[in-house]
């Protein structure tokens, strides 16, 4: 047998590394030059575009990116709410939108905020239509949703900063993928504004412990292998969300949930706070606080987005739960369903909803009240018993401020935002009631609905009480004094 002898290809290899290291010198030198070149490039165009000169000087551009901003939640009402704030302080800027509500017009989408939300702004808004906002549909990627999403979030980002090249970038919707575009591509100041990590450790631990989850199918739950690959995938998502989300100049967070999540995975302690979301609270205190009577209808009213993480069908099916205990009584009490339908997947997941309540056989108790008015909402509310809140880890929760400035007695999920910053004590005294799973909940509106009026007052009044710093005038002070590093 001939020996064989490793000399010759350590020799080769020897041979080879000095011109890998040359080639692969080369080409960072390359890829350097590339985007300085870019960077060079989008400083020339900035704000030519879209943008007309003003009195001979190019204006201070302040740029959201918003693709949802015609959605009608919480995180739109941010949107409005720091725009406004803004446009009160700096009233020579130019504002801009990117949005990829292509079917509405700008007179649209400022008026369903104005109905919605009931902001008028002081000033105009540009609004940039972006045509490519199917790139973070997750429908997209049903499989590496998260990865997927992601990496079609820089595409949409690379057609908004083609289209108009801001002075200030604040991402306003959680797509922290976009950050280095307009930091190091566009050379603006970065902002942002986390409604929700895009992973999280919690989300971690949910496939670690081979939790079933709307986002861990049951085909990785029973395989260990592939649940070992996905935690893999998770991880090495997770540092890279982390380099992306350490490039904001200001972080702002809206509860301690979130920040708790976002200090353990970006490298941003010295910038970031604490913003709550602007709730219109004074417009629900304003409802008259009646009294209970015992001939009222008990309505229990739901407000929140027709998203799969809102667990809309734990609703549902404790509520069925509910009918079954208090069979037999004279008053039922009816289940509203209101949100927000953002695209055709939401209303593909009403439907389906409706069709659970069906199987369930409460169709005739359960309503369903999509994309209405801030009046008729208002009403809604003030006539329900109970506000019900179901998605685990919540990153706040507006509509459960929203229905404790109703005046409703809030039951919410116990995690997230709703058990650290809002369903809290007040002065020591009950503000509302938290439950986990469908019997929790089942049992929780039973014992709601068996309160005596004058304990259900004295919950109702000391929620109001509570929610008070969560008004629009405290988000605009908070969120001000955040973004001021930004403009100096």
């Amino acid at each position: 047998m001939a020996n064989f002898s490793v000399e010759p290809l350590f020799r080769l290899l020897y041979s080879l590394a000095i011109p890998a290291l040359i080639a692969s010198g080369v080409l960072c030198l390359c890829l350097l030059m590339l985007l300085c070149g870019l960077r060079l490039w989008f400083q020339r165009r900035k704000k030519q575009l879209i943008l007309s000169r003003q009195h001979g000087k190019k204006p201070f551009v302040i740029a959201f990116f918003h693709p949802y901003c015609n959605a009608g939640g919480g995180g739109e009402r941010v949107l409005w709410c720091a725009l406004r704030a803004l446009q009160k302080k700096y009233k020579d800027a130019c504002y801009v939108v990117y949005t990829g509500d292509t079917d509405a017009t700008a007179e649209n989408i400022l008026e369903r905020a104005y109905r919605r939300f009931n902001i008028r702004l002081s000033q105009p808004v540009k609004f940039v239509f972006l045509s490519r906002r199917y790139l973070v549909e997750a429908s997209l990627y049903p499989n590496f949703t998260l990865l997927g999403q992601s990496l079609g979030s820089v595409f949409l980002g690379w057609e908004a900063l083609m289209s108009c090249v801001p002075d200030v970038y604040i991402d306003s919707m959680g797509y922290a993928f976009t950050l280095p575009l307009f930091k190091y591509l566009g050379g603006c100041r970065i902002g942002c504004y986390v409604h929700y990590p895009t992973i999280s450790t919690d989300m971690l631990s949910v496939v670690r412990n081979r939790n079933a989850r709307f986002n861990n199918a049951a085909v990785i739950i029973s395989n260990p292998l592939l649940s070992k690959l996905k935690l893999i995938y998770y991880y090495i998502f997770a540092s890279i969300y982390g380099l992306v989300g350490s490039c904001s100049d200001v972080v702002m967070v809206n509860s301690s949930w979130t920040l708790n999540h976002i200090l353990s995975l970006w490298d941003c302690s010295d910038r970031t706070s604490i913003v709550y979301p602007p709730c219109d609270v004074q417009a629900f205190l304003d409802i008259p606080l009646r009294e209970e009577e015992s001939a009222v209808e008990q309505n229990i009213v739901s407000v929140s987005q027709f998203r799969p993480e809102k667990d809309h069908p734990l609703q549902i099916r404790a509520f069925a739960k509910l009918l079954e205990k208090i069979a037999g009584q004279q008053l039922q009490p009816k289940l509203i369903l209101i949100g927000g339908c953002r695209n055709h997947e939401d209303d593909q997941r009403v439907s389906g909803l409706k069709k659970l309540c069906q199987e369930l056989g409460v169709e005739k108790g359960v309503e369903f009240k999509v994309n209405i008015p801030f009046e008729e909402l208002k009403q809604h509310l003030a006539e329900a018993a109970i506000g019900l809140h179901t998605m685990w880890n919540e990153h706040f929760g507006i509509g459960v401020v929203e229905c404790m400035a109703a005046g409703t007695i809030i039951l919410a999920h116990n995690s997230g935002g709703p058990k650290l910053d809002i369903v809290v004590p007040y002065e020591g005294n009950i503000t509302g009631f938290l439950a986990e799973n469908e019997d929790d909940y089942a049992d929780m509106m039973a014992h709601i609905l068996t309160l005596s009026p004058t304990k259900r007052l004295e919950i109702r009044q000391n929620a109001r009480q509570s929610v008070k710093r969560f008004a629009d005038q405290e988000f605009e002070e908070a969120f001000l004094i955040s973004v001021e590093p930004l403009f100096k």
